[in-house]
């Protein structure tokens, strides 16, 4: 785990950055701006601070140790992308928050004022005010709802971020579907494409990727270079947290994809990839305690649960 600090006082030279900080958290640096992805600082990924899918591995920075945010993407309304005590921090910083249709529900609920939230159904533009970046909501084929009585009742999506000289695609959660194809014809090609690896299994159907699945992906959307989200920080399914990263890293070279590796918290430029590091194997996962975000439980009203498993 890594301190990214350092490196996001200087612009990045190629003018497009990640750093990975754990699970769908990507603050992406491009066109000048900085966008952070499904941020979740909380302890669990749960409607309950003492019961829950627990993490594993800390956050590397607190909230308040970011640099300036320009905006918030959330792709969906899942427990482990949307997160109630992280959304109540990032809300005192007044930030726009570009989400998928009916989301928003979510956070006027929880304070987020109604002029700060901008909802996208698929195919739908945002253009970030004095900026040329644009958010692109796209399919992925998944689901939505915080209890079992709000099944679907909001819109989940990937997201396409584009500046004059970069392409970026954020998966969110997805299974494998023909509409990748669609996606790299309309809005690529790409230059980063952040696909989900982990909490997958057979039995759940079509509604995560898995490794095998991501490297099909990632074919449809026209390459580019590969950086695996959604793993190493909840326990949501039955494999081991570093099963996803051995078989994709294993896919991958034999595949010839260009894929990054980086451990929490290290800042890297697609362009100026190198060889993978296989830091997994290296990592014990005996937790620890998470700095500058207490975890916060919803007033009754305000809370939208839902049973495990959470996605």
């Amino acid at each position: 785990m890594l301190d990214p600090r350092e490196s996001w006082r200087h612009p990045p030279h190629s003018g497009l950055r990640a750093t990975w900080l754990g699970h769908s958290t990507v603050l992406i640096e491009i066109g000048g701006l900085r966008l952070l992805t499904d941020p979740v600082w909380g302890a669990r990924a749960s409607p309950l601070s003492w019961a829950g899918p627990k993490r594993f591995q800390p956050v590397p920075l607190s909230i308040q140790n970011l640099p300036p945010i320009d905006a918030v993407l959330i792709s969906h309304d899942h427990y482990d992308h949307l997160d109630y005590p992280t959304i109540r921090t990032l809300n005192r910083l007044n930030l726009p928050f570009i989400t998928s249709l009916g989301v928003g529900a979510h956070l006027q609920a929880w304070g987020v004022p109604s002029e700060r939230i901008i909802e996208l159904d698929w195919w739908q533009d945002y253009h970030l005010p004095g900026s040329e970046v644009c958010v692109t909501a796209a399919p992925s084929q998944h689901f939505s709802g915080r209890n079992f009585k709000d099944r679907n009742a909001t819109l989940w999506s990937s997201l396409v971020i584009r500046s004059p000289r970069h392409s970026v695609f954020f998966s969110g959660d997805t299974g494998l579907t023909s509409e990748y194809q669609t996606i790299r014809d309309r809005l690529g090609p790409f230059d980063l494409i952040m696909l989900e690896i982990g909490a997958f299994h057979p039995a759940w159907g079509d509604m995560h990727l898995g490794p095998e699945n991501a490297m099909k992906a990632h074919s449809l959307l026209g390459g580019g270079a590969l950086l695996p989200i959604h793993w190493a920080t909840f326990r949501l399914s039955t494999h081991t947290w570093d099963q996803p990263a051995e078989v994709l890293y294993t896919l991958a070279e034999r595949n010839d994809v260009p894929l990054l590796m980086p451990i929490l918290g290290q800042a890297i430029e697609p362009k100026h990839q190198e060889k993978p590091d296989t830091w997994w194997r290296r990592v014990e996962t005996q937790g620890a305690p998470l700095t500058g975000l207490r975890q916060e439980t919803p007033p009754k009203n305000l809370l939208h649960t839902q049973q495990w498993p959470l996605d």
